[in-house]
């Protein structure tokens, strides 16, 4: 009887299962949250000159630990998903005006405009005209909360509406943002700079937008009068070297793929009859469009090659994503430019980042700034757990534009200096 009441070895051995099953997860959860990541600052490439020196010395988040949230902050993922889904926290809601202008094929452009809040540190008027990434506007929070911040620094703000992308405003003409169309962003840089002669401009892109704006400065010499510097954070510079990347399951990207193109398409389909209507008088290149493939693409090539091409007439898919690819235009651009990505980024892969590194090796205009951590236009900053309201991206941009602009003024300076003394001899 006491034999069969013994006490069996199971509970022991099921007490270690338990111990290695909690040990799996655990470490599941650092790998995934890439806990063991260290902090440190930005990677920088760049050529030593004055410029750069100075920027060094100006900027300090360029040279101080970029510290992410403790828990979550080192995974890139859910930097990128948080971005996605929430876009900021406690964003505020800055006072614009929205502008409107008819574009030459019909196409009605827009474009919100705020006031600077402060004076600026240098006592200048100075404008950041902002494009934003991938089907987005002045109204999302990240947008929003940027423009706040500039506001208070001193900036006045105009930010583009990307063509279709505005749920309340229609499309007046069969054509929607591109990839790299440049034609709303140069209608508001225009309007900017006639409606404010004395201004100078810091032309700021994120994502998507980062490559309209190198591509707009870089197709003429025209387009960087008055340009005092530009910014661009987290884009992927080739269009067709990234479409292969995007295709592979590696950190995700063809999962992410499929999201931004089922986005996409619900963009596309919420202006069908302003695009595709047969009362639309479209152009040639659009007559041919099958919808159908359109309601089955599962990736952002898919619906570029039977859909966004052909708003410009591009014959085939490579011809589109090396046409409205910046990088034939990067080389162009003389004002200062800041180039910025996360090395944890999951929708540019690595091999995409050779682009602004060479860059930055053979022009003296050109900072590359590499963080570790960050993900997709995230770069939340915090302690523990809560992400601050304002990003490590936020406030390099800011600073960075500051310092540029304290960089001309010493310039100028210089230049009246040597001036005066030039006429006393």
């Amino acid at each position: 009887m006491n034999a069969m009441l013994e006490t069996p070895e199971l509970p022991a051995v099921f007490d270690g299962v338990k111990l290695a099953a909690v040990a799996a997860v655990l470490y599941v959860i650092v790998r995934c949250l890439n806990l063991k990541s260290p902090t440190a600052p930005p990677d920088l490439y760049f050529q030593d000159s004055g410029l750069s020196r100075f920027l060094l010395k100006s900027c300090p988040l360029l040279t101080k630990e970029y510290i992410p949230p403790l828990i979550w902050g080192k995974s890139g993922h859910i930097q990128t998903a948080l971005y996605g889904k929430m876009g900021r926290v406690r964003s505020p809601h800055p006072y614009g005006h929205r502008k409107f202008i008819t574009m030459s094929d019909g196409a009605t452009s827009t474009f919100d405009l705020f006031e600077p809040l402060a004076e600026h540190c240098v006592g200048d008027d100075i404008t950041m005209v902002i494009c934003p990434g991938i089907a987005n506007h002045s109204e999302k929070q990240y947008i929003r909360t940027f423009v706040d911040y500039a506001q208070k620094n001193g900036y006045r703000c105009a930010v583009l509406n990307h063509l279709g992308a505005l749920p309340n405003i229609e499309l007046t003409s069969p054509r929607m943002f591109t990839y790299g169309c440049t034609w709303e962003f140069g209608a508001m840089v225009n309007y900017i700079k006639k409606t404010y002669p004395l201004t100078q401009l810091v032309v700021v892109g994120f994502s998507l937008g980062g490559n309209i704006v190198c591509k707009y400065l870089g197709e003429t010499q025209a387009n960087q009068e008055k340009v005092l510097c530009c910014v661009s954070v987290c884009q992927g510079y080739s269009a067709l070297r990234a479409q292969e990347t995007f295709m592979q399951w590696d950190q995700c990207r063809r999962f992410y793929n499929f999201l931004m193109a089922d986005n996409m398409k619900k963009i596309i389909l919420s202006h069908r009859q302003a695009l595709f209507g047969d009362h639309v008088k479209k152009p040639r290149s659009l007559e041919d469009t099958d919808l159908s493939r359109l309601y089955t693409a599962t990736s952002l090539m898919q619906i570029d090659d039977n859909v966004m091409r052909k708003f410009h007439g591009y014959n085939s898919l490579k011809e589109y994503y090396e046409e409205e690819s910046c990088m034939r235009y990067l080389h162009r651009i003389y004002v200062p430019l800041m180039l910025v990505n996360a090395a944890d980024d999951p929708l540019v892969h690595e091999s995409l980042l050779t682009i602004p590194k060479s860059l930055s090796e053979k022009r003296e205009n050109v900072m590359f700034v590499l963080p570790l951590h960050g993900g997709h236009l995230g770069f939340f900053e915090g302690s523990v757990l809560f992400p601050e309201p304002l990003t490590w991206m936020d406030k390099l941009v800011v600073e960075y534009a500051n310092a540029i602009c304290q960089w001309e003024r010493n310039k100028l300076q210089c230049s009246d200096t040597e001036q005066v003394e030039a006429d006393l001899e």
